[in-house]
């Protein structure tokens, strides 16, 4: 991808302005210090040696006046003044609206689009940094309820960097990063998933929730077995139906307890590299790492690092079995689940490789210049322009319900639906699919669609994903707003539209002066966005 950087005048100008200004004066004090050693020359030459560099700086400053001048006049008479009148020999269409295609691309290029070179840095950073933490993991062993042993949970020893970072749709900063963490069951454990799409009585919400319970291995006897499993039960398992059942909140526990232990064994080799912190993520969240680096290649890549490290566990081809996230409100508490289920019990599917899998599908027949990953970064600006005046709350529960996973799935969905993406995708069509996908979320929300995860979906993408394990191939197809009531997705609806028919405004508004010098600015910005009596 080429990198097209731009020249930013109302920076350039000062910077040169103070830098010769900087240098005049230093050359007059260290002419005075020598002058005080020294006797000066008698004459007028001795008295002006220092005037050409004065009359240099004095011009500089008055380039710099007249060009702020001129900038001012442009912005003062050019944008339909009245003064031009039908007295302009230009033509009025120069100086028209600039498009919503002009907006938006002028939007994606200075307040949305990552520079590759920074990303790669601070990928490469995260790399470095969370490799040697899960090393140090998988040597230390488990400090965990059992220590150490046969029988105790393990850092596989590798890690797996998923979400938008690394599938070249991350929008603004390179600061926040997925990373998977895959965990190593001791020999004698052996689990058996378990989808609960098929349980009546359970929530729509929870019909993408798996749960794990023990079985013995291959070859080994029952009693014996039981007898020797127990440690392990007794420290990561809950008993769910009469079976032990892995816990993703006791693994979580433990995982969070060993990443702090084995960051202290690492602390002092990274020193001289980085500063490291680690936050843990509570009983539901992951812990993340917090990375500064100290020093690096180019300044810009000074850049403090969040790093969420999710606890993974490997189902097969590629499927891991991480901790669920929090639950939406409407859901209700999650104390009430039936059938004797028990919420530390539950488990969610991660996919990531296989959603990989297809965005590479989907890079390899799309033709030159298709933008369908820059409609997923737009629409992505779309939603945080649209929680501009939420409150927290009001804002938390939109940003739920338009997760970037959300976001994703709906462009793979009108991606699938078409076969590839065709010449209908090129840079010319961009504002088009983008109020096609703003369209295809809206029939989602108001349930005139249904947005089906890419791979437990009817039907799926698994063809061009690979071959999935069983307990997939076999789970009911999971509906990714089903968690959310009515009245949240019809306001949610409601102000997607709203967003979409505002983004001019609301471009110009918080987009900043940069992009578009003849549009003109809007008196205030709050003039721009929503208005009380829309939601």
């Amino acid at each position: 991808m080429s990198v097209h950087y731009t020249l930013n005048l109302r920076v350039f100008w000062p910077v040169v302005t103070g830098l010769c200004t900087a240098l005049v004066c230093l050359y007059h004090v260290l002419r005075g210090s020598g002058g005080a050693r020294a006797e000066p020359p008698d004459g007028p030459e001795g008295a002006d040696g220092g005037f050409p560099l004065l009359k240099v700086g004095v011009l500089l400053l008055l380039g710099y006046i007249l060009l702020r001048c001129r900038h001012a006049v442009r912005q003062r008479f050019l944008p339909g003044s009245p003064r031009l009148g039908g007295h302009s020999t230009l033509s009025p269409r120069h100086f028209g609206e600039p498009s919503l295609g002009i907006l938006l691309e002028s939007y994606y290029e200075h307040e949305v689009r990552l520079s590759p070179h920074v990303l790669g840095h601070s990928k490469a950073h995260v790399s470095r940094i969370v490799g040697e933490l899960v090393r140090a993991g998988r040597a230390r062993g488990s400090p965990g309820p059992i220590p150490g042993g046969a029988l105790a949970l393990a850092f596989r020893g590798d890690f797996i960097q998923v979400g938008s970072a690394y599938e070249q749709h991350k929008i603004r900063r390179p600061d926040s990063f997925d990373v998977l963490v895959p965990l190593r069951l001791p020999p004698l454990v052996a689990l058996e998933p378990r989808s609960l799409g098929s349980e009546p009585a359970l929530s729509p919400a929870f019909h993408g929730s798996f749960v794990c319970a023990l079985k013995a291995p291959p070859g080994a006897s029952g009693g014996h077995w039981l007898r020797d499993c127990k440690p392990f039960a007794d420290g990561f398992c809950v008993e769910v139906r009469g079976r032990r059942h892995l816990s993703a909140t006791l693994v979580l526990r433990w995982f969070q307890s060993h990443l702090q232990r084995s960051l202290a064994t690492v602390r002092y080799s990274l020193e001289g590299r980085c500063r490291v912190s680690l936050t843990p993520g509570g009983a539901e969240q992951p812990p993340t790492l917090h990375i500064l680096p100290c020093r690096t290649d180019y300044g810009c890549c000074r850049l403090s690092m969040a790093v969420r490290l999710i606890p993974a566990v490997h189902l097969g081809d590629g499927v891991f079995l991480v901790a669920p996230p929090p639950r939406p409100s409407p859901v209700g508490p999650l104390s009430e689940l039936p059938g004797g289920l028990r919420a530390d019990a539950l488990w969610s599917v991660n996919t990531a490789r296989q959603e990989q899998k297809l965005l590479g599908w989907l890079q390899e027949r799309a033709p030159p210049g298709a933008c369908y990953l820059k409609c997923l970064q737009l629409l992505k600006a779309l939603r945080d322009l649209g929680a501009r005046g939420l409150d927290p709350v009001a804002a938390t529960q939109w940003g739920r319900i338009l997760s970037s996973y959300v976001l994703k799935t709906a462009l793979l969905a009108v991606l699938l639906r078409e076969g590839a993406p065709e010449h209908g995708w090129d840079e010319e069509h961009l504002v088009r699919r983008l109020e096609e996908l703003v369209q295809f979320l809206r029939d989602c929300l108001l349930r005139r669609q249904t947005l089906f995860h890419c791979v437990l979906g009817p039907g799926g993408a698994a063809a061009e994903v690979g071959p999935l394990p069983k307990v997939l191939r076999e789970a009911a197809a999971v509906d990714l707003l089903a968690a959310f009531d009515w009245p949240a997705r019809e306001l949610a609806a409601a102000r997607l539209l709203s967003t979409w028919r505002r983004l001019p405004q609301l471009l110009r508004a918080y987009g900043g002066p940069r992009y578009l010098a003849r549009c003109p600015s809007p008196r205030s910005q709050r003039t721009q966005g929503f208005p009380k009596d829309e939601p």
